[in-house]
């Protein structure tokens, strides 16, 4: 049984949901589980769970086990036995594994007990421990710690593993003092440099330890040291961090791994999108495609399968499932760039003064390089066999063009070329045309077209380009580039009024997955360009009235014919009429609309598969009423209300059955709210923001009516009221 001496810091509320989850609920055998990245203080909650008085009174039996990497059943059950029962243990040692088993159960039966089962990796153990607990229906328990919470799902699929939070700075600085304290002296040290300290640890209970056992034996000289190296590798650079990455690392699947030691080119802790890991992982080759699964699909199911195993943290999740971006501990980010490098994966070059030249030809595949604009533009980089360049500039620096077109004549094997902020200035470069192999594509610049030549690049799949000069035209030549799978053009919209023409003679672009953001006429013309992208799953689009559509009589826009479609936005900014109609895919998910006409309503609630949906402003119509009707928005749970002219949002029947999360924002003239938000079982949170304060009276008021139908864990969030 372990021993309960170490100190805790923060962990309070969830060691009070572990412990009502562990003493309340169903009588029948249950599973508990804890899942968070190595270091992150999995087995120190447990420890102080399992040492709780409460627990101590509420269970007859407690044992402990700890379930390494390298599993041995026999040794196992002989743990779980010596605590369960601690007289007949060396009558135990002498059994074999199947006899251990049933003297497990035995042992359990008609006891109500709690079972520790402390870093388990693989569903096996699990598996082969399971038949020696007993469900005798008397609230008995298992309690199990993983970094993977894929396990944790396995091991109980209807679960809601508590997923581990990282330490906030002050947190971390308590936990410094205590231990130093611990150690026999509060040193004067701590008052100059322990905030710095702190903050530098990140979070991570485990790297503030290692700090405090390394501050422990230094002078004042050295606590400075520590505090001026602690962000780079000082911490992650003991043999213990290593040996815990070392050893989560060799368990992570083949194919993972590249995706995984790709994360060391990025810079520490940068909050890296997702889409953009997945892109580039898929130019990188990778990302391999399934029968069953997109390349998008597989790219993202690996992207959850390492933040599953508690080495990818979320920073931001989306709506409802999935997250917008992410990012790895320092401890990490250092164990990958170092592991990267020694395996010739990826360099990556930092200098504040300028970058260092290759004297001599480099076998450097990819390279990743953080400097200022003006010093890569001087730079002379001589790796032949370069397939990937993904320069980071220090600061935004739009406003100055730079010539960096010398720099790729050499670079002829390229795959992966992007330039982020440096401006290109006015004009397409023609060098990156000769770069045939190009899967990737990402720069900044002034240019108002792109020249036809850019269909010579007939491998590329991703296009990105932040626009600093209105409109961008493409060439009719893009229904040429077959490959393409996302088109993305930030800061202002592209046009294809150019490569309308030839649209029956041309190409559909089948592969195409993500657009954003396209400039289209309402008309006929919309219609015949969205067909040539039959497959595209996300849509971002303004759109515009021209005299030939506002004459039209039909004023039915259809999109229904984009089945695959799942994400759409739409902005009608440029749209003054009020009577359009839209036919939507009913496979759409997700939906943002903004400056639309009202009427479009009666139209959306329809939808059987929307879970998310944004309405961010109303054409100028006077005060609107919303009577959802009945059998709307079956599936939606996240709805954000902006900027919206609702009076009364009313509703008769049931609604929104699985809403989550309802956002309103800056609804001034909003006086009532549907009845049936007091009922919705599913509903976690209700933010206000921007509102007259009687909406934040009305709020409180469906608080109340959820907690007497039981909802006790509905938050509500009320920020900057308006007085009217």
């Amino acid at each position: 049984m372990p021993t309960f001496n170490q100190v805790v810091v923060g962990f309070r509320d969830e060691a009070g949901q572990i412990i009502y989850q562990l003493t309340k609920g169903s009588g029948e055998l249950d599973v508990v589980s804890i899942v968070g990245m190595p270091g992150l203080g999995r087995t120190t909650l447990a420890n102080k769970v399992y040492h709780d008085p409460m627990i101590i009174c509420h269970f007859h039996i407690r044992a402990w086990c700890c379930i390494s990497q390298v599993y041995g059943k026999k040794d196992v059950l002989f743990q779980i036995l010596a605590c369960s029962d601690p007289l007949d243990s060396d009558e135990y040692s002498r059994m074999d594994a199947d006899d251990l088993a049933i003297s497990l159960y035995h042992c359990l039966k008609g006891h109500r007990y709690l079972l520790v089962l402390d870093d388990v990796w693989d569903i096996e153990a699990w598996n082969a421990l399971k038949v020696s607990f007993p469900n005798d229906a008397n609230g008995s328990r298992i309690l199990l710690t993983s970094r993977i919470s894929k396990l944790a799902l396995e091991v109980k699929p209807a679960s809601k593993p508590l997923h581990l939070r990282q330490l906030t700075d002050d947190e971390c600085l308590e936990l410094l003092q205590k231990k130093l304290v611990e150690k026999g002296g509060y040193p004067p040290a701590l008052f100059l440099y322990g905030k710095h300290i702190a903050k530098g640890c990140k979070g991570l209970p485990l790297t503030v330890v290692i700090t405090a056992e390394i501050l422990a034996n230094l002078e004042q000289d050295g606590w400075e040291e520590i505090a001026e190296s602690l962000s780079s590798d000082t911490v992650s650079g003991t043999e213990h961090c290593k040996s815990i990455l070392e050893l989560s690392y060799k368990h992570v699947h083949h194919y993972l791994k590249p995706c995984l030691l790709y994360f060391g080119a990025f810079q520490e802790d940068q909050e890296i999108p997702i889409w953009r890991l997945m892109r580039l992982w898929i130019a990188e080759g990778f990302v391999q495609k399934t029968q069953v699964k997109s390349l998008e699909d597989t790219a993202e199911d690996n992207i959850m399968d390492l933040i599953g195993r508690s080495l990818v943290i979320v920073d931001k999740p989306k709506s409802t499932s999935g997250v917008k971006t992410c990012r790895i501990h320092d401890l990490l980010h250092e164990f990958c760039l170092r592991k990267a490098t020694e395996e010739n994966l990826l360099k990556l070059r930092r200098d504040d003064a300028g970058l260092p030249k290759f004297d001599k030809p480099s076998n450097t595949r990819r390279l990743f390089i953080y400097s200022k604009a003006k010093h890569f533009q001087k730079s002379r980089l001589f790796c032949p066999l370069l397939t990937s360049l993904v320069v980071t500039t220090q600061s935004e620096e739009y406003g100055t063009p730079y010539n960096v077109s010398s720099i790729f004549r050499i670079f002829k094997l390229l795959r992966v070329l992007d330039l982020g902020k440096i401006n290109l200035g006015f004009v397409f470069p023609g060098e990156i045309m000769l770069l045939v192999q190009l899967r990737y594509l990402a720069f900044s610049g002034n240019m108002n077209h792109i020249p036809s030549s850019i269909a010579n690049l007939w491998n590329l799949e991703t296009f990105i380009l932040k626009s600093l000069h209105g409109s961008l035209f493409l060439p009719d030549t893009v229904w040429n580039m077959q490959t393409l799978r996302c088109l993305c053009v930030s800061g202002k919209f592209f046009d294809l009024s150019l490569a309308k023409d030839n649209l029956d003679s041309s190409s559909d672009l089948c592969n195409l997955d993500t657009i954003s953001a396209l400039e289209l006429d309402l008309g006929q013309s919309m219609g015949k360009i969205m067909k040539k992208f039959p497959n595209i799953r996300k849509l971002k689009c303004s759109l515009r009235e021209t005299e030939k559509s506002c004459g039209d009589r039909n004023k039915i826009v259809a999109m229904d014919f984009l089945r695959r479609l799942e994400s759409l936005k739409l902005s009608f900014y440029r749209v003054k009429e009020k009577d359009y109609e839209f036919s939507f895919p009913m496979n759409l998910k997700k939906l943002t609309l903004e400056a639309f006409p009202w009427s479009m309503i009666s139209s959306i609630g329809s939808l059987p598969n929307l879970e998310v949906l944004k309405l961010l402003g109303t054409k100028a119509g006077g005060e609107e009423i919303w009577n959802m009707a009945e059998g709307e928005f079956p599936k939606l749970k996240f709805l954000k209300l902006e900027l919206l002219c609702i009076v009364r949002w009313t509703c008769s029947g049931d609604h929104l059955p699985c809403l989550q999360k309802l956002v309103l924002e800056s609804c001034l003239n909003l006086e009532e709210l549907p009845s049936c938000l007091g009922e919705i079982p599913t509903l976690e949170l209700i933010q206000v923001h921007r509102c007259p304060g009687h909406v934040g009276s009305l709020v409180q008021e469906i608080k109340e009516e959820q907690m007497n139908w039981g909802n006790v864990n509905l938050k509500i969030l009320v920020l900057d009221q308006r007085r009217l």
